[in-house]
C-alpha cells in the first residue's frame, strides 16, 4: 500500500479539464468499487493486456500527474493522455442553441475521455440494460465484489479490479441470478466476454462493429462503450429510457419525444453527438416527469 510508483509522467494539458466529471462516467454509482473520485484526485483500478494496474490521476497547476502501479502500470500510463481527456477537443463542438452554447462555457472542463478498456465498459453497460439505475449498479458492484480482486500497489482500501473477461465468461448463466441478472443479460456478458480479448488488439471501429454483432447488444450498449473507452464524441445513446426527453426539452422545449425526434434534433451537431449529450448530462436539466416510473425487479432468487 505505500511505495514509489512503477511509473509515471505529467501530462500537459491545453485549456480548461475537470478531472471528476470527465472520468465520471468510468464509474457507476457512488459504490462502484473500482474507482474512487476524490479531493486528491481519480483513482481508478483496471486490467490491461501485460496485467492489473491502478492508475492515479491528480490535476496539478502544469497539467495531470498521473503514476500507476502494478503488472500494467507502463501499459496504463502510456495512455493515460487519453484517460484523463487531455487528447479530447471540446472546441470541436460548434454551439448552435443558446442553451448548449451556455453549457459548453460553463462546463468547459467536461472532456471525453479514451480509456481503450472495451471489456471494462461493455461489462456495466450490459447490467445497465433495461433495468433501473439502482439495479444496474447494484448488479455491478456484486459482480466486482465477488469476483474481482483488490487492485495492486497503493491503492486506496477497497479499490478493486473489475472482474477478468476470462473469469466471467466461465460462470454458467445461473451464477448471475444471485447479483439480479436474469439469463438474458447473463448470456450477454458470458458472450461479450468470450469476445473481450479480441477488441484490445484492433482500431476502435472495428472493435465497435464486433461488439455491434454480438447477440444482445444494440445501439445503446455500443454507444456506452463508444464514448468512454473509445472517447466517441459522436456516440449518442440511442434507447435510453430518459434521453429522449431531456434532448427534446432541453433544445425544444417538448417533454416528450422518442428516438427519432431526438435525432432530428441533434443532427445539427453530427460529429458532436455524445458531446451534446454528456452536456446535457451534466447540467442539471430534467424534462418533465408523468405517469409510472421504470419499476425495479427481483430475480435473485430464481
Amino acid at each position: 500500500m505505500i511505495g514509489a510508483p512503477d511509473a509515471a509522467r505529467l501530462i500537459r494539458v491545453i485549456g480548461a479539464l475537470d478531472l471528476a466529471a470527465t472520468l465520471a462516467p468510468v464509474g457507476h454509482g457512488r459504490g462502484d468499487p473500482t474507482i474512487r473520485i476524490g479531493v486528491d484526485g481519480v483513482w481508478r483500478a483496471t486490467r490491461t493486456p501485460v496485467g492489473p494496474a491502478t492508475l492515479h490521476l491528480a490535476r496539478t497547476r502544469d497539467g495531470v500527474l498521473a503514476r500507476a502501479w502494478g503488472a500494467g502500470a507502463e501499459w496504463v500510463i502510456e495512455r493515460a493522455e487519453g484517460w484523463c481527456g487531455a487528447s479530447d477537443d471540446p472546441k470541436a463542438l460548434v454551439a448552435r442553441h443558446p442553451l448548449i452554447r451556455d453549457l459548453a462555457r460553463r462546463h468547459a472542463g467536461v472532456r471525453l475521455p479514451r480509456t481503450q478498456r472495451a471489456w471494462e465498459a461493455l461489462l456495466p453497460a450490459i447490467c445497465e440494460q433495461k433495468v433501473t439505475g439502482h439495479e444496474a449498479r447494484l448488479a455491478f458492484r456484486g459482480l466486482v465484489m465477488a469476483y474481482g480482486e483488490p487492485a495492486p500497489g497503493r491503492a486506496p482500501r477497497g479499490l478493486r479490479l473489475p472482474p477478468s473477461a476470462a473469469t466471467l465468461a466461465a460462470l454458467p448463466y445461473f451464477a448471475y441470478h444471485r447479483f439480479g441478472l436474469e439469463r438474458r443479460r447473463a448470456e450477454v456478458i458470458r458472450g461479450a466476454a468470450r469476445l473481450a480479448a479480441g477488441l484490445d488488439d484492433i482500431d476502435d471501429a472495428r472493435a465497435a462493429k464486433r461488439i455491434d454483432a454480438l447477440p444482445g447488444i444494440g445501439p445503446w450498449t455500443v454507444a456506452e462503450v463508444r464514448r468512454v473507452a473509445f472517447g466517441d464524441p459522436d456516440a449518442v445513446s440511442v434507447g435510453d429510457f430518459h434521453l429522449p426527453n431531456l434532448v427534446a426539452w432541453a433544445l425544444a422545449g417538448e417533454p416528450r419525444a422518442d428516438d427519432a425526434r431526438m435525432l432530428e434534433l441533434l443532427e445539427p451537431y453530427h460529429g458532436q453527438r455524445g458531446r451534446v449529450q454528456r452536456l446535457l448530462e451534466v447540467s442539471g436539466l430534467r424534462a418533465p416527469r408523468y405517469g409510472p416510473h421504470l419499476a425495479p425487479r427481483s430475480i435473485a432468487g430464481i
